[in-house]
């Protein structure tokens, strides 16, 4: 049975749902998931999980990300991407790089962000972005995010090339729409490009054309020592883990970690909680 992780290298002009159901045919399985949306106009580094490593995408999704990004000064969109009806052009030809710098300088750190109205977020059961594209006016609240590095790489006029490295929940868009909002002008994003979640990068990723021909996948032993500390069992607590009984450990690092038994074999998925040790993910058998 094929189970693990792939790393593709999205396409643009595909929803993440388009690469999942790609995926389940060069797999053989309907089990398959991703973890982090890639809107169709962005490319990159997408996680899509086979079978039992369908388990493991909600934690790969919270892990910090990287971002090669375009954006254009001067014009406002309904979306704050290119995709989006233009609903303002302002003239930015007066940006300084140092105004731009110090307005950049300031969307670091931790922020209060407003996200995309075309984010997929639900509003009263229905995602931001089918409201937002079928004309509804959406106001999202504001959610605390952590943007690590938002550097500017290149400046051609009003068009702007940058890098960013932030937390899970952060909309590289409403990065744009502050910045263009803060230096009176507005922006949207042309372009988007992301190059890492967590330890996987995009230099490890394949086409869909090459997995077409070469199915990769990262076995999900692999794949879990690649993401997540690991922790030795002994039979009987491989015994008690797989029946979802908790075990002792006031030694095992914070956040989670990955439990293999005395034969390499994944067991689970562990969180400390107080010196005990509660399971996140069971991968093991109860027999």
């Amino acid at each position: 049975m094929t189970e693990g992780l792939v790393l593709v290298d999205k396409p643009a002009g595909w929803t993440s749902h388009d690469v999942v159901a790609r995926i389940r045919r060069l797999a053989g399985t309907r089990r398959v998931g991703h973890a982090g949306t890639l809107d169709p106009m962005a490319t990159g580094l997408l996680i899509v999980g086979v079978e039992r490593a369908t388990r493991l995408l909600g934690h790969l999704a919270l892990h910090d990300k990287d971002y090669l990004a375009s954006i254009r000064l001067g014009v406002t969109t309904v979306t704050d991407d290119a995709e989006g009806e233009v609903v303002d052009v302002v003239d930015a030809s007066a940006v300084s790089d140092a105004s731009l710098a110090t307005a950049m300088a300031a969307l670091t750190g931790e922020l209060m962000q407003v996200p995309s109205s075309v984010s997929a977020i639900k509003v009263d059961g229905k995602r931001a972005y089918a409201r937002t594209r079928a004309g509804e006016s959406v106001e999202l609240a504001a959610r605390p995010v952590h943007v690590e590095r938002f550097d500017l790489l290149a400046r051609r006029g009003d068009e702007l090339d940058v890098a960013v490295t932030c937390s899970t929940g952060t909309y590289v868009r409403a990065l744009a729409r502050d910045l263009g909002a803060s230096l009176g002008v507005g922006a949207h994003l042309t372009a988007l490009r992301r190059t890492r979640i967590g330890g996987f990068r995009i230099d490890d990723a394949a086409t869909l054309d090459h997995l077409a021909t070469q199915f990769e996948v990262i076995p999900l032993d692999a794949a879990l020592r690649a993401t997540f500390p690991v922790r030795l069992l002994t039979d009987d607590e491989v015994f008690r883990v797989a029946r979802g009984q908790r075990i002792e450990d006031a030694e095992m690092p914070a956040g989670p970690v990955a439990a293999f038994g005395p034969d390499g074999s994944a067991v689970a998925l562990l969180e400390q909680q107080d010196g005990r040790v509660r399971s996140l993910v069971v991968f093991a058998p109860a027999t």
